[in-house]
């Protein structure tokens, strides 16, 4: 199915004399304008090409990539303003448009916002929004955990100190007093899950700090695995008897530490074994 605001790969139908048409299934054929026709392209080959709508509403390919796709999050510069919205630069020759209603404060031009990037289910075209908690979630689900290592935007700045995507999903905060240099707005960077607290809201910290009881039984699975040729018989569905003679810990702790390793990609799980996987 084809992806509007993505890169899919697609197969050239026939050649006109101002691109090559691309089979875009359903959707029909898609231009591929004769500027971004790779050398050597020929009808049947196929091409991963980054799919969006011209200034005439149509579908269009083309074999530049963005700065930031649909479903993603960056800070772009904004380069006019008119009275539609916010225009940004994203990378192709038509600007991202930023809707009055989606600007969480009036944009101007010259100044740089994180904004996350989104296709409207009317009309199918991409836009961008600073309105980032309307799209991203505050709280947490079980995709993080504490001690994770994950990717950071600063998004903005409270009383507190400043907030932050986290993997283009969630949003989180660094608190002032713990960071000891300056953040600006669209700064990237690796962080850490400081804490989730009860309602859910995410803590960040960009050091790694003390390692935490299941980030410690995690080193010890990994490395019992390690030293038994990749795998071991002692899964979440292992009694806790079994559990606690081989780490010493609780069967909730032991399973928080397996489904942590398993959302890093570290480990593979089946009902009977648990084994390294490739990644690692």
């Amino acid at each position: 199915m084809l992806e509007i605001g993505r890169i899919n790969t697609l197969q050239v139908t026939k050649q006109v004399t101002f691109g090559m048409y691309m089979d875009g299934g359903e959707a029909g054929e898609i231009l591929l304008p004769t500027r971004y026709v790779p050398e050597g392209t020929i009808v049947q080959d196929w091409l991963d090409l980054f799919i969006y709508l011209d200034s005439e509403d149509r579908l269009i390919a083309t074999t530049e990539t963005p700065k930031v796709m649909v479903d993603e999050c960056a800070c772009l510069k904004v380069v006019s303003v008119n009275a539609v919205g916010a225009f940004l630069d994203w990378g192709l020759p038509k600007d991202l448009l930023v809707p009055y209603s989606e600007q969480d404060s009036p944009m101007e031009v010259g100044r740089s916002y994180t904004v996350v990037v989104a296709l409207d289910d009317a009309t199918n075209r991409i836009m961008a929004s600073s309105r980032l908690h309307n799209y991203l979630e505050e709280e947490a689900d079980e995709d993080l955990v504490v001690g994770q290592k994950v990717d950071l935007i600063i998004s903005g700045q409270t009383d507190l100190g400043y907030k932050a995507v986290i993997n283009h999903d969630y949003l989180g905060l660094i608190f002032r007093n713990e960071v000891f240099r300056d953040l600006r707005m669209g700064d990237e960077m690796k962080g850490f899950i400081k804490a989730i607290r009860d309602d859910g809201k995410i803590d960040l910290r960009l050091d790694p700090g003390k390692k935490t009881t299941v980030e410690l039984l995690e080193d010890k699975v990994l490395q019992h695995l390690k030293d038994n040729d990749g795998s071991s018989k002692i899964t979440d569905k292992s009694p806790p008897e079994a559990i606690y003679r081989s780490y010493q810990v609780s069967k909730s702790n032991y399973k928080r530490a397996l489904s942590s390793l398993y959302k890093q990609r570290k480990i593979l799980i089946t009902h009977e074994l648990i084994t390294l996987s490739e990644e690692e």
